[in-house]
C-alpha cells in the first residue's frame, strides 16, 4: 500500500486570516460552531505516547488530544423528526478547521442548498497518520452522532425529538481508514460513501458494504499521482466480478445527470491530489445530486 499523500500547509499567518475571513462569509448563510465530544478519535490509548513517523515524534499533547467537532448547518434547516448528516474526515497533516477552509467545504456545502448538517470530527491533528483512534471501536461513531444531535439541539437548530436521518461519509486522502472502520464498527447505517483520492486500502470493507445493500451509494474519485490508482483498479475488477452496475468515467465527463443516475461511480481525475475537492467543486456536485439529500425549502 502506498502512503497517503500529505497536505502541504501554507503560511500560518495567511491561513489564520483566510480562516477568519472564510468563516465570516459562510456564517451569513449558515450557523457554524464547535462542540467537544468524548466520542471523537482522540485521546486514545493507541496514541498515548504519540506517533513516530519518518523519525519525527508527533506527541499526544499536540496531535492526539483534540476532541473538537465542527458543525455547519444552514440557517433554514428544517429538521423536526430527523436530520440528515454528512461527516467529513480530513487527511494527513491537516485539521478540521483548515480542511473546511482550504477545500472550501463550508462554502460548497452551504452553496449546495442541502437540507442537512455538515460535521467535521477531529482525528489525527496536523499529523501524518490515518489511525482513527476511538472511532475505530464498536459503537463510538453512533455515540458521536448522538453528541452532534445534542449540539444541534443546544443551538435550537433541531427539535428535541429529532433523530438521525440519512448518514453520509466523505473524506480525503488518509481518511480512508477511519471511514472504513466506521462502516464496519460504527453501529450506524451508512447510506453513502465518497472517497476523494483516498482509496489506499480497506477495499474489502468498502466492497462488502457496497454488496450489502443495493441502495448504498459509493463514489471513488482518484488521480494518477495520489497513490490510489492501483487500488481503484483492483476495486473495479472486484465490482465487475460481482456483476454490480457501475459507471467508470473521466472527471471532465461527469455532470449532474451522471451523478444522479449511477449508484457506483469510479471517477478518474487529471487534477492534483489536493485539487480534487474544490477545483472544480466536486463536493458540491455530489451533495446536490445525492439520492439521500433534499434541497432546502425557500
Amino acid at each position: 500500500m502506498m502512503k497517503p499523500r500529505t497536505f502541504k500547509p501554507i503560511l500560518i499567518i495567511f491561513l489564520l486570516i483566510w480562516h477568519i475571513d472564510s468563516y465570516a462569509q459562510d456564517s451569513l448563510k449558515g450557523v457554524i460552531f464547535h462542540i467537544q465530544s468524548s466520542h471523537t478519535a482522540f485521546p486514545d490509548t493507541g496514541r498515548e505516547k504519540g506517533h513516530m513517523y519518518d523519525k519525527v515524534l508527533y506527541t499526544a499533547t499536540d496531535h492526539y488530544h483534540d476532541s473538537s467537532v465542527l458543525i455547519v448547518a444552514p440557517k433554514k434547516l428544517d429538521a423536526k423528526k430527523s436530520v440528515d448528516l454528512i461527516f467529513w474526515f480530513h487527511g494527513w497533516r491537516n485539521n478540521i478547521d483548515n480542511a473546511a477552509n482550504f477545500y472550501e467545504l463550508t462554502r460548497q456545502f452551504l452553496a449546495s442548498n442541502t437540507n442537512a448538517v455538515l460535521v467535521l470530527a477531529e482525528t489525527a491533528k496536523d499529523s501524518p497518520d490515518s489511525y482513527g483512534g476511538k472511532l475505530e471501536n464498536p459503537g463510538v461513531f453512533k455515540a458521536l452522532t448522538t453528541d452532534v444531535l445534542s449540539g444541534l439541539k443546544s443551538q435550537h437548530l433541531i427539535s428535541k425529538g429529532c433523530k438521525p436521518g440519512h448518514v453520509l461519509l466523505a473524506g480525503h486522502s488518509g481518511a480512508y481508514r477511519v471511514m472504513a472502520r466506521i462502516i464496519k464498527n460504527g453501529q450506524m447505517p451508512i447510506d453513502e460513501t465518497v472517497l476523494f483520492d483516498a482509496l489506499y486500502a480497506e477495499t474489502p470493507i468498502f466492497l462488502d458494504w457496497i454488496k450489502a445493500d443495493q441502495n448504498h451509494r459509493f463514489i471513488d474519485l482518484y488521480t494518477d499521482h495520489g497513490g490510489t490508482d492501483e487500488e481503484t483498479h483492483n476495486l473495479v475488477k472486484l465490482i465487475a466480478q460481482e456483476k454490480i452496475p457501475y459507471l467508470e468515467s473521466e472527471e471532465g465527463n461527469v455532470n449532474f445527470q451522471a451523478v444522479k443516475d449511477n449508484r457506483i461511480l469510479i471517477i478518474h481525475s487529471l487534477h492534483e491530489h489536493n485539487n480534487v475537492i474544490n477545483k472544480p467543486d466536486n463536493f458540491q456536485l455530489f451533495l446536490e445530486n445525492s439520492p439521500f439529500l433534499k434541497a432546502l425549502q425557500n
